[in-house]
């Protein structure tokens, strides 16, 4: 189960991709990127969360 804790980098690749993807669009007239954005803002904020919760469960687990 040590992979669990590499797992939260996964969405920060994401989120990495969809940044790539709202500067190629934003260069594009025809396209928005407000899509890309919102899915890599939610890649970050997922990032953090997950990563605090599994802090809680590490902790919570110290103290059983």
């Amino acid at each position: 189960m040590s992979y669990l804790k590499y797992t939260p980098y996964i969405y920060l690749i994401f989120s990495a991709f969809f940044v790539y993807d709202a500067i190629e669009k934003w260069n594009n007239p025809k396209e928005t990127p407000m899509l890309s954005l919102l899915i890599a803002g939610l890649g970050v904020f997922m990032f953090f969360f997950r990563r605090r919760f599994a802090k809680k469960m590490q902790d919570r687990n110290r103290k059983s």
